[in-house]
């Protein structure tokens, strides 16, 4: 399997490609990173160096790759944080040419935009350019509740509240969504859950809330849904395997204290996770 994943990178600490790529490799697929931004580290510690690309860059990239005569194997295409709406154009523009070269390519937009407690967080532009462009074009978003909340303009306090979030994600055009993280009303205190739609069912995998507080689970998970998806077509066990992976490689994380996430001393989490929760219907 051949992945091609845009995203940021960073040299210190796992977000973005630097969380993504990893795990997918771990997992046995082969990853064609191009790099979105270039930082030292995650702009959570409040100073960093480095620099954003733009569209050009990853269109010369995606020409060279082109050139090669690889795009017809590749079978998905992942995209993360985008610098700018130029960023943007040339990853859609990606995605057209592995579509044109494999018909039969997913595309996995996570729609980075912000979160709770911190709000948006990405430039301006670039919410409006996910509600208008990237989420029509994806076939897979995984969005964390803030963000589902941000792209539907509804609010998912409730699980049917969700549900109707949802719905409406769906029908701007992805055939799958997955929601990294919801707390609603019915969720028990101490809990957190990850639910999944293919539009005809939503299905849930709560875990133990954690205490830990750290970057690029999401960059991760989104990176595990789409091999497992990919793998197995069904998102009830994508569900499963990817969130049983994930919690395991936070509470390893929290266990040790660490500010950054333990994606290579937890890496057996991907491949057998410690402890599966099951994905159940609702």
């Amino acid at each position: 399997m051949n992945i091609l994943s845009i995203q940021s990178h960073v040299t210190f600490g796992h977000v973005g490609n630097a969380s993504a790529v990893f795990p997918m490799q771990r997992l046995g697929v082969e990853v064609w990173p191009i790099h979105t931004v270039q930082f030292s580290n995650h702009t959570g510690y409040g100073a960093w160096a480095g620099r954003v690309f733009d569209g050009p860059m990853i269109d010369e990239v995606m020409q060279g790759v082109e050139e090669r005569g690889v795009l017809p194997g590749c079978d998905g295409v992942l995209s993360g944080y985008m610098g700018s709406s130029d960023i943007g154009e040339a990853i859609l523009s990606a995605v057209a040419r592995v579509r044109s070269a494999n018909p039969g390519a997913v595309y996995c937009c996570d729609p980075v935009i912000g979160d709770v407690g911190r709000g948006v967080f990405v430039r301006p532009g670039i919410p409006e350019f996910m509600r208008e462009k990237a989420v029509p074009a994806a076939d897979i978003v995984t969005p964390n509740q803030y963000e589902l909340d941000h792209l539907t303009g509804l609010a998912s306090s409730t699980l049917p509240a969700a549900r109707a979030a949802i719905a409406a994600l769906h029908a701007m055009g992805p055939r799958i969504v997955l929601v990294t993280s919801l707390h609603t009303e019915e969720t028990p205190a101490g809990a957190i859950d990850l639910v999944a739609s293919d539009g005809r069912a939503l299905w849930r995998v709560r875990t133990p809330r954690l205490g830990v507080d750290v970057n690029g689970a999401g960059d991760a998970i989104a990176a595990l849904f789409l091999v497992h998806m990919l793998r197995t077509r069904e998102v009830p066990l994508a569900l499963t395997m990817a969130a049983s992976s994930i919690y395991g490689l936070l509470k390893r994380t929290d266990a040790a204290g660490s500010r950054e996430i333990l994606t290579v001393a937890a890496q057996e989490e991907f491949v057998a996770p410690s402890e599966v929760f099951e994905a159940e219907q609702v």
